[in-house]
Protein backbone atom coordinates (compact mmCIF):
# COMPACT_ATOMS: atom_id res chain seq x y z
CA UNK A 1 0.00 0.00 0.00
CA UNK A 2 1.19 3.54 -0.83
CA UNK A 3 1.35 5.70 1.80
CA UNK A 4 0.37 9.50 1.24
CA UNK A 5 2.32 12.48 1.82
CA UNK A 6 1.91 14.02 5.47
CA UNK A 7 0.22 17.13 5.44
CA UNK A 8 1.25 19.68 8.48
CA UNK A 9 0.04 22.75 10.01
CA UNK A 10 2.41 25.78 10.32
CA UNK A 11 1.41 28.64 12.42
CA UNK A 12 3.97 31.58 11.60
CA UNK A 13 4.05 35.30 10.25
CA UNK A 14 4.44 36.79 7.34
CA UNK A 15 8.52 36.64 7.29
CA UNK A 16 7.95 32.86 6.71
CA UNK A 17 10.07 31.06 3.78
CA UNK A 18 6.64 30.04 2.51
CA UNK A 19 4.99 33.49 2.35
CA UNK A 20 5.70 33.31 -1.28
CA UNK A 21 3.71 30.47 -1.74
CA UNK A 22 0.65 31.80 0.33
CA UNK A 23 0.55 34.68 -1.69
CA UNK A 24 0.31 32.84 -4.86
CA UNK A 25 -2.38 30.43 -3.47
CA UNK A 26 -4.25 32.89 -2.57
CA UNK A 27 -4.32 34.64 -6.22
CA UNK A 28 -4.93 31.61 -7.71
CA UNK A 29 -7.92 30.05 -5.25
CA UNK A 30 -9.28 33.71 -4.03
CA UNK A 31 -8.41 36.27 -6.40
CA UNK A 32 -7.99 35.63 -10.26
CA UNK A 33 -11.03 33.63 -10.92
CA UNK A 34 -12.91 37.37 -10.32
CA UNK A 35 -10.99 39.64 -12.29
CA UNK A 36 -8.85 40.63 -8.88
CA UNK A 37 -5.42 40.74 -8.25
CA UNK A 38 -3.69 40.95 -4.58
CA UNK A 39 -1.37 43.13 -6.79
CA UNK A 40 -3.55 46.02 -6.47
CA UNK A 41 -4.23 45.75 -2.68
CA UNK A 42 -2.74 47.14 0.02
CA UNK A 43 -0.76 44.17 2.48
CA UNK A 44 0.89 46.02 4.32
CA UNK A 45 -1.50 44.98 7.47
CA UNK A 46 -0.59 41.50 6.82
CA UNK A 47 2.49 41.88 8.50
CA UNK A 48 0.27 41.72 12.54
CA UNK A 49 -1.36 38.93 10.74
CA UNK A 50 -0.63 35.40 11.97
CA UNK A 51 -0.62 32.89 8.92
CA UNK A 52 -1.75 29.36 9.52
CA UNK A 53 -0.64 27.02 6.74
CA UNK A 54 -0.63 23.64 5.30
CA UNK A 55 1.97 22.42 4.12
CA UNK A 56 2.70 18.57 2.17
CA UNK A 57 5.95 18.07 0.78
CA UNK A 58 7.25 21.38 0.97
CA UNK A 59 4.47 22.75 -0.95
CA UNK A 60 1.50 24.88 0.78
CA UNK A 61 -1.66 23.20 -0.37
CA UNK A 62 -3.71 25.59 2.55
CA UNK A 63 -3.30 28.92 3.99
CA UNK A 64 -5.52 31.30 6.24
CA UNK A 65 -5.22 34.44 7.84
CA UNK A 66 -5.91 35.65 11.21
CA UNK A 67 -6.32 39.35 12.02
CA UNK A 68 -6.18 40.63 15.40
CA UNK A 69 -8.92 43.18 15.97
CA UNK A 70 -9.27 44.21 19.22
CA UNK A 71 -7.86 42.22 22.87
CA UNK A 72 -10.92 39.64 22.52
CA UNK A 73 -10.98 39.30 18.72
CA UNK A 74 -9.27 37.76 15.65
CA UNK A 75 -10.80 37.87 12.41
CA UNK A 76 -10.49 34.28 10.02
CA UNK A 77 -9.64 35.91 6.51
CA UNK A 78 -8.14 34.61 3.19
CA UNK A 79 -8.26 31.18 3.58
CA UNK A 80 -7.59 29.42 0.36
CA UNK A 81 -6.88 25.48 -0.29
CA UNK A 82 -5.21 24.14 -3.36
CA UNK A 83 -7.85 23.24 -6.05
CA UNK A 84 -6.33 20.12 -6.74
CA UNK A 85 -6.12 19.30 -2.99
CA UNK A 86 -10.12 20.79 -1.88
CA UNK A 87 -12.60 18.37 -0.61
CA UNK A 88 -9.56 16.64 1.43
CA UNK A 89 -10.44 17.84 5.20
CA UNK A 90 -7.41 20.45 4.43
CA UNK A 91 -9.40 23.39 5.40
CA UNK A 92 -10.99 21.85 8.56
CA UNK A 93 -7.25 21.03 9.36
CA UNK A 94 -6.75 24.94 9.17
CA UNK A 95 -9.28 25.98 10.96
CA UNK A 96 -8.88 23.29 13.24
CA UNK A 97 -5.57 25.01 14.21
CA UNK A 98 -6.66 28.79 13.83
CA UNK A 99 -9.02 27.84 17.08
CA UNK A 100 -6.15 26.55 19.04
CA UNK A 101 -3.72 29.22 18.41
CA UNK A 102 -6.73 31.54 19.19
CA UNK A 103 -7.55 29.86 22.78
CA UNK A 104 -4.20 29.47 23.32
CA UNK A 105 -3.55 33.51 23.00
CA UNK A 106 -7.19 33.47 25.62
CA UNK A 107 -8.99 35.35 22.44
CA UNK A 108 -12.82 35.06 23.16
CA UNK A 109 -14.29 35.16 20.04
CA UNK A 110 -13.48 35.12 15.78
CA UNK A 111 -15.09 36.48 13.44
CA UNK A 112 -15.35 36.20 9.20
CA UNK A 113 -16.94 36.95 5.90
CA UNK A 114 -17.73 34.06 4.83
CA UNK A 115 -18.57 33.62 0.95
CA UNK A 116 -22.25 32.20 0.85
CA UNK A 117 -21.36 28.48 -0.74
CA UNK A 118 -18.89 28.62 2.34
CA UNK A 119 -21.67 29.00 5.12
CA UNK A 120 -22.52 25.24 5.60
CA UNK A 121 -18.73 24.86 6.24
CA UNK A 122 -17.96 27.09 8.90
CA UNK A 123 -21.57 26.26 10.68
CA UNK A 124 -20.18 22.61 11.19
CA UNK A 125 -17.11 24.33 12.86
CA UNK A 126 -19.05 26.03 15.31
CA UNK A 127 -19.68 29.71 13.72
CA UNK A 128 -23.19 32.02 13.44
CA UNK A 129 -24.69 33.62 10.99
CA UNK A 130 -25.70 37.27 11.75
CA UNK A 131 -27.10 40.11 9.73
CA UNK A 132 -27.84 40.18 6.02
CA UNK A 133 -25.95 38.95 3.36
CA UNK A 134 -23.69 42.15 2.12
CA UNK A 135 -21.34 41.92 -1.08
CA UNK A 136 -17.71 41.99 -0.76
CA UNK A 137 -15.19 41.81 -3.66
CA UNK A 138 -18.14 41.47 -6.07
CA UNK A 139 -19.44 38.29 -4.03
CA UNK A 140 -22.00 37.84 -1.27
CA UNK A 141 -21.01 36.78 2.01
CA UNK A 142 -22.08 36.48 5.34
CA UNK A 143 -20.90 37.93 8.67
CA UNK A 144 -19.94 35.03 10.68
CA UNK A 145 -18.78 34.75 14.49
CA UNK A 146 -17.62 31.89 17.40
CA UNK A 147 -16.99 32.14 21.06
CA UNK A 148 -14.25 30.22 22.27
Amino acid sequence: MEQQPQIFTLITDINTDFYPQVWQLREEVLRAPIGLSLKDEDLSAEADNIFVIAIEQNRVVGCLLLHPLDNNTMKLRQMAVATDRQRQNIGNRLVTAAHGYIMAEQKQKCVLHARIPAVGFYEKLGYKAEGEVFEEVGIPHLFMQRGF
